[in-house]
């Protein structure tokens, strides 16, 4: 197939900017994750303002795929037959992070749960991810010292992300039905914070938006977000040690280990100090969370029972759990996420020092007769500045996201009086045990977005649309289809 470009004018809010769009490639059919059907999946690159403010400051990429049902009909289809099976409703969905790509079609949860639904599915990666202009240390260089880095890295938060999708939306369906012209968007995690964004800005677009774990704490700052969600690890280190009391003495242990050899090399050279290893509990708010933590203690604790050193094997999975290296965006943007017209300034931080459970973020454990006494806890999804001094990637971008921390004229991530007169249909999971996105403050949101349904659970937990993909995508599509009266 060969390459088609096409120029429209995207309106965004006072400005009208180019966008250029091309069809890389239609790879031919391919099966679906679940094994039901074959897929057509053709790939899709964007030419987007970097900065809708001001179109002089030039374009970034944005990549994407398409996926609909593969068919090889025995008789040619008439060209009123092929606009048809073209141009069905477009269903978009949002990756969580910030910073992580998409899965391709093919190996996602959702796609023929969707596809049966009568919808064509787009999987974007979000602006600096995957194949969308990545962001990286390397690639952050190119434009010049760290403040102009910094400059640059305040465009990929939610607000430039809405954008980006409402420029390609208008694209996609420029020669579409006026019916058809509307999307339909579902954001996991922070997709879902984007969710929100998209309402708040650009709610014209949008047919109907789905949210999974992902309404974000809208007024709510930096600090309060963490003060809340430090809490939720706690109860999460508590099922844990209830679960596995025996890995008490062994995280002790191997704290001690790693304080006597002054941290531990870790095969891409990053260093794991005792602090980096307390991060692990960030995976505590997945199913199955609790044993892939316990798992790889028992390989630590077993690799120095025989060895007095931990394998190579070990030290990967040690690195897959523990580093942001290949998602800088998450490291560098994560506090972002949350601020409007204030700093964060290193809140998780400053929360978790206030905490006795977390005195650990002053310093290594001084000596075991301090230690013995409680157990060691995990910290969550929390970024700190030590982060910056463990690893190779993120090391490099440590005085970046420095003045990062400090910036506090962050623009408004989502209009309250917009939300309050909300016509969209939303319908949103949420769970009661999220360790990531406070069940409470994710309630006080609810309360804020007029035409929102919830479904509610204690049996599921954050990453229910990969864990329980079938069970938490029924309940959604219920919320839409089914009435409460």
């Amino acid at each position: 197939m060969g390459v088609n470009q096409v120029i429209l004018a995207i309106e965004s809010l006072v400005l009208f900017a180019p966008v250029n769009f091309m069809e890389i490639l239609s790879p031919g059919p391919k099966w679906s994750g679940q094994g039901k059907s074959k897929l057509e999946v053709t790939e899709l690159l964007f030419e987007v303002p970097i900065d809708y403010a001001n179109l002089s400051a030039g374009t970034i990429q944005v990549f994407a795929r398409s996926a609909t049902r593969y068919e090889n009909p025995v008789a040619p289809r008439t060209d009123e037959e092929r606009q048809k099976k073209s141009q069905k409703p477009w269903f978009v969905y949002l990756q969580g992070g910030p910073g992580c790509p998409c899965s391709p079609p093919q190996d996602s949860w959702i796609t023929d749960i969707v596809l049966d639904k009568g919808y064509q599915l787009l999987f974007l990666d979000q602006r600096g991810t995957g194949l969308s202009t990545p962001v990286s240390s390397a690639t952050l260089a190119l434009q010049g010292d760290v403040h102009k880095q910094a400059d640059y890295l305040k465009l990929f938060r939610a607000d430039s992300i809405v954008k980006d999708c409402e420029a390609i939306r208008k694209t996609l369906t420029a020669e579409y039905p006026e019916e058809l012209k509307k999307w339909s968007i579902f954001g996991q995690s922070f997709g879902g914070f984007c969710t929100l964004s998209y309402l708040s800005k650009y709610p014209q677009g949008l047919r109907e938006a789905f949210t999974l774990g992902g309404l974000p704490p809208i007024g709510k700052s930096a600090v309060e977000v963490y003060k809340s969600t430090f809490q939720r690890v706690i109860e999460r280190n508590k099922a844990f040690y209830a679960k596995y009391p025996e890995d008490v003495e062994t995280i002790q242990n191997i704290a001690f280990h790693i304080r006597s050899k002054g941290g531990i090399t870790l095969p891409s050279g990053a260093t794991l100090s005792v602090r980096g290893f307390l991060t692990l509990g960030r995976n505590f708010g997945f199913h199955g969370g609790l044993d892939i933590i316990h798992n790889l203690v028992l390989r630590m604790r077993m690799d120095l029972s025989q060895f007095q050193f931990l394998t190579r094997p070990t030290l990967m999975l040690l690195e897959h759990n523990l580093t942001f290296d290949d998602i800088v965006l998450y490291g560098v943007l994560h506090e972002a996420c949350y601020c409007q017209g204030q700093a964060s300034n290193w809140a998780a931080e400053r929360v978790g020092k206030a905490l006795k459970e977390f005195q650990w973020l002053h310093g290594s454990p001084q000596n075991p007769s301090e230690v013995r006494e409680h157990p060691l806890y995990f910290s969550g999804e929390m970024i700190y500045p030590f982060l910056f001094d463990n690893f190779p990637e993120l090391e490099k971008l440590k005085p970046v996201a420095d003045i990062l921390a400090q910036y506090s004229d962050w623009p408004a991530l989502y209009n309250e009086w917009q939300l309050a007169r909300n016509e969209v249909p939303v319908y949103s999971a949420t769970y009661v045990d999220d360790m990531y996105v406070d069940f409470g403050l994710a309630q006080n949101t609810a309360k804020m977005v007029k035409n929102l349904k919830q479904y509610i659970t204690n049996a599921m937990y954050h990453d229910a649309v990969r864990s329980k993909t079938a069970d938490i995508m029924k309940e959604l599509f219920k919320l839409r289809d089914d009435s409460i009266d």
